[in-house]
């Protein structure tokens, strides 16, 4: 039973053991300790350890502030000085009531630490005392405390003034593809802890500040009380009391003003170090002897001083030589860098002219890029840049939305080449189109097609060619009035981005694109992959009938269905387009809804009997060599009829499909881009048995 008992108690969890391994608890364990200690009179030896704790304290953050590399590096800087100042103002109540008590003992009434700070800096007269602590107290408050207190405000205000910019910049380089999107969240922290910690360390400036009054009340407080109580009630002559508990009170302010002063001077370095790298001697040390001539000067003017009468010449001359040797050694080492620089240029100089990353580098091409102008660098540098990214970030979204199709990041850069406000586009980088832009001003259009009646400078809409007019932004709301579009600058780059990745999204889908559609597909999904690709289609046939659909303009988001209609043709045929029509006939739903008008209904022309017979009789060939081999002049009679065709609803406001017979339908497509590229050619296996449709006529 014993032995069972004590491996019972051995295997038992120590229920304490656990939560005093924590640090948060011994953090809350001290601060209980220092609250209590502002109510619980201490002994003087305590008081003697929680003083010599208070510089010792002090002494650590003003070292830690030295050599850290940048201010975020001590960003817990305003609860160390919270927990300092609160170490203090305990200690100081606990002196303060040890000196009005047994200040009638002599002068170690207060704890050794006081009476020995006490003697050390009066040297025997009180008033020597009370004028040194008035002169510690003044530059503690006067100036430290007031200097770092400002450097603290203003560097709080023109940080979260600049945070709006700086999100801006990180926005625009993410979008430009200069950094990832690890890189970009790792600044936003960087921003956000930047903003926090220069907030917070404007509010610690106030505990600062409110630390050296304290200290010069309490001090003030126990020099009146102390000589009171020693008159009145301990029948001291006032000489004597003053003498008496003056020394003790100076002597305890001594000893916590000037570990007020250490965490001051901590707080002004901490603050003022905002800008500089490294820590502080280096970023001094190197600052300071960068300029040689400023350290010879320096020397001049204290040789001068040597010399001339009434001066003392030993330390003037001490001074002097010792400024003369570091102008000296600076001038030297600079000279040896820069040889060692000009050497190590002259020597590695061409080899990285030539260098295999730069070649590989320049291998590599952007898929979609916009070049601007430099009058135009001001778009991706403003508040309009942050409009310009996030208008690309959702013309991304809503391509993958609607079409399936993930675009590629748009890499943003200057182009120096380019009229000031031109900018290009480029796909794959051949550009795909151009367009001038005016900052700071609106391009209007009417929807109507008439003149624009608002004074300003008349041009042509980049993306459809429409007649515009560039106005000031005061006639925004008169535009808006009159019924005209407004569009800003990044408005206008984004709709004609839009348009060119619409027009190419076929060239732009790669084959590791399509290997990244399959890969999103749900797991519910993955059984019909694994059974389609490679056995019926490998991953490039896939590629080429998601590009004969893209290149139509027809949503491959729904790549399950376009898997199940690959898996059903490849039964009957491994002609990649006649799969690519047998997939538009399972899409029959989506095609129809895409093409429906608000009215609710499909407006459509058909081709007369005639045309249908001249096309199918026209095919030749087989597989994958059919080809379609009309006579020019047939082809350009079709050409003049659909064109008529289509003026003639056009001018009654329809815009309809060309609907054909299946077999011929993407002949009759392929000859219709050319002259119409908008207009959308469907079969008849494409138009969903439920969708409502109205003929308008024929061609």
């Amino acid at each position: 039973m014993t032995d069972q008992a004590s491996t019972a108690a051995a295997d038992s969890p120590d229920p304490f053991g656990g939560i005093f391994k924590r640090g948060e608890v011994w953090l809350g364990i001290g601060l209980l300790v220092i609250l209590t200690a502002l109510v619980i009179p201490l002994p003087p030896f305590l008081i003697d350890i929680g003083l010599a704790m208070s510089i010792t304290f002090s002494v650590l953050i003003l070292m830690t502030v030295l050599f850290i590399g940048k201010s975020l590096e001590f960003s817990s800087f305003p609860t160390v000085l919270l927990f300092a100042t609160l170490i203090r103002l305990s200690l100081n109540l606990g002196t303060t009531r040890l000196v009005l008590t047994r200040g009638n003992e002599g002068t170690a009434a207060a704890g050794h630490v006081v009476e020995s700070f006490a003697s050390l800096v009066m040297g025997g007269d009180f008033i020597i005392g009370v004028i040194v602590f008035a002169i510690l107290t003044l530059v503690n408050f006067v100036v430290i405390t007031k200097g770092s207190g400002r450097i603290a405000e203003v560097a709080a205000r023109f940080t979260l003034d600049a945070m709006p910019g700086k999100q801006m910049a990180i926005d625009a380089d993410l979008s430009s593809g200069l950094i990832n999107e690890d890189q970009a969240r790792k600044r936003r922290k960087e921003l956000e802890d930047e903003s926090n910690f220069f907030g917070s360390m404007d509010g610690s400036a106030k505990f600062v500040r409110g630390d050296a009054v304290a200290g010069l009340c309490i001090t003030f407080i126990n020099a009146v009380g102390g000589i009171t109580i020693g008159t009145f009630r301990h029948d001291m002559p006032i000489l004597q009391a003053a003498d008496t508990y003056v020394r003790l009170t100076v002597g305890d302010g001594l000893v916590t003003q000037i570990p007020a002063l250490l965490v001051s001077v901590a707080a002004g370095l901490l603050v003022t170090k905002a800008n500089l790298s490294g820590s502080t001697d280096k970023a001094l040390f190197k600052q300071l002897s960068g300029y040689p001539m400023a350290l010879g000067l320096s020397a001049s003017m204290l040789g001068i001083l040597a010399i001339l009468p009434g001066m003392p010449f030993i330390p003037f001359a001490i001074l002097s030589a010792f400024s003369g040797f570091a102008c000296f050694s600076v001038t030297k080492t600079a000279k040896e860098k820069q040889a060692d620089d000009t050497a190590l240029a002259s020597t590695k100089g061409k080899p990285a002219a030539v260098a295999e990353e730069s070649i590989a580098k320049s291998l590599s091409i952007d898929m979609i890029r916009l070049e601007l102008g430099y009058a135009l660098l001001s778009l991706i540098n403003s508040e309009a840049g942050q409009r310009l990214t996030d208008q690309i970030k959702g013309l991304r979204k809503q391509l993958a939305s609607e079409m399936g199709f993930i675009m590629s990041a748009v890499r943003i850069q200057d182009n120096l080449q380019l009229p000031p406000n031109s900018y290009v586009l480029r796909i794959k980088e051949i550009e795909a189109g151009r367009g001038d832009l005016r900052p700071g001003m609106l391009l209007v259009m009417d929807p109507r097609g008439q003149t624009i009646t608002l004074p300003g400078e008349a041009t042509t809409e980049p993306t459809f060619g429409l007649a515009a007019t560039w106005i000031d932004p005061t006639y925004r709301e008169e535009a808006l009035f009159k019924g005209y579009t407004v569009v800003d600058p990044p408005t206008v780059i984004t709709t004609h981005l839009t348009e060119l990745v619409k027009d190419n999204m076929a060239d732009l889908l790669s084959y590791s694109e399509t290997q990244k559609l399959l890969d999103e597909l749900g797991k519910d999904q993955q059984k019909l992959v694994a059974d389609v690709i490679p056995s019926q289609v490998t991953i490039s046939g896939l590629q080429r009938v998601l590009q004969n659909l893209l290149a139509e303009r027809v949503s491959v988001r729904d790549l399950s269905t376009i898997l199940e209609g690959i898996s059903e043709a490849t039964a009957v045929t491994r002609n990649l387009s006649a799969i690519s029509e047998h997939v538009r006939a399972r899409l029959a739903r989506q095609i129809s809804d895409s093409n429906t008008n608000e009215m609710g209904y499909i407006p459509m022309l058909t081709l007369t009997p005639e045309w249908e017979q001249a096309f199918a009789e026209s095919i030749i060939g087989e597989g994958e060599a059919r080809q379609l081999a009309m006579p020019p002049s047939r082809l350009q009679q079709f050409i003049t009829a659909v064109r008529q065709a289509y003026d003639r609803q056009a001018a009654m406001g329809e815009s309809p499909i060309l609907l054909t017979s299946p077999p011929i339908r993407s002949y009759v497509r392929s000859v219709v881009e050319r002259f119409r590229p908008s207009t959308t050619v469907l079969s008849q296996n494409e138009i969903h048995p439920k969708a409502k449709i109205k003929t308008l006529g024929q061609v």
